[in-house]
């Protein structure tokens, strides 16, 4: 399969001069670091990313336009490899990764996790050199009317090296599969580990029926990052709160177009606006998190009633 993804990005990059012009413009991106409660995290300059930060997902603008994630409305230039009977990947033209790709379910239908979660682990053990990512439907997906993952190259975020200096706390296992809870508020992350795939989408499944559905939403708030490593499965699972931080509709000196998604709570956020990049520091960093994330009482919650139904497995 990785043989076929390079392939792939080979011949796109061949044909398809939008996505070529796309890839060389990540050499000159601007990047700067922050830290936010002991956490590192990257702001990345990225103009490009403006189709996706600034993309309308109220339901009167999803039904007006065409899915650009269906096969009959896709560039016709853009080609993809098949996945699992129902996926196709494809390389995503409008990159934040050395290589990103972006994986539609070949049937158009909404955005969802809870019956994919063991898709996604299959994608991570076929694509070690990527770091798999969701986005929920109100949770920096700019496609939810249409089912997705994306991916990117290993070792771009840096929860990916972080995180286990970062544990706070085992929090219980699931036979093969433990979930850690990490420090690193505002942000709120849960960890699964886990040599069986099984043992982890089961996991995976416990903390999605013990996460909160707010009214009019199609799923829990959250994004998810999972990565194949040495036998050893790792899952990201960010809840949230939020869909876009106050800064996003503010008018004036107060508006920044940040529309944080799993990337961002990876560790790299994401400026499609120079004088955003410019102003954005570690206070307004951590004022966005803790508008999206859960707030350390609901975390604390959710953590508890999770316990408990580790306790009775």
């Amino acid at each position: 399969m990785e043989q076929r993804i390079q392939e792939l990005f080979e011949q796109q990059m061949s044909v398809w001069e939008t996505l070529r012009d796309n890839y060389a413009a990540l050499d000159n991106v601007r990047v700067k670091t922050l830290e936010v409660g002991g956490v590192t995290y990257k702001v990345q300059f990225n103009p490009a990313r403006i189709v996706s930060s600034g993309a309308k997902v109220d339901p009167k603008t999803i039904a007006a336009r065409k899915c650009f994630l269906c096969a009959e409305n896709r560039p016709e230039v853009q080609k993809g490899v098949e996945f699992n009977g129902h996926y196709t990947i494809l390389v995503n033209p409008f990159p934040i990764f050395p290589r990103h790709l972006t994986i539609p379910d070949n049937r158009h239908t909404g955005q969802s996790i809870i019956e994919r979660i063991g898709d996604m682990l299959d994608l991570a053990a076929r694509l070690p050199d990527f770091t798999i990512f969701y986005n929920g439907p109100r949770c920096g997906a700019s496609a939810p009317d249409h089912a997705h993952f994306q991916a990117g190259s290993r070792g771009f975020m840096p929860i990916e090296s972080q995180w286990r200096s970062l544990v706070a706390a085992r929090l219980g296992e699931l036979r093969q599969a433990t979930l850690h809870v990490l420090k690193d508020l505002p942000r709120t992350t849960l960890v699964i580990e886990s040599t069986d795939k099984d043992d982890a989408a089961q996991l995976f499944d416990l903390i999605y029926d013990e996460m909160t559905l707010h009214f009019g939403e199609e799923e829990p708030m959250m994004n998810v990052l999972s990565l194949y490593d040495d036998g050893r499965w790792v899952i990201f699972i960010f809840p949230r709160e939020k869909h876009r931080p106050s800064c996003y509709t503010a008018e004036g000196d107060d508006r920044l177009l940040s529309s944080p998604a799993s990337v961002d709570l990876g560790g790299v956020f994401i400026t499609p606006v120079e004088s955003d990049f410019e102003k954005l520091d570690a206070r307004i960093l951590a004022q966005i998190l803790e508008e999206v994330c859960l707030s350390r009482n609901d975390f604390e919650e959710l953590i508890r009633r999770i316990q408990e139904d580790l306790c009775k497995k």
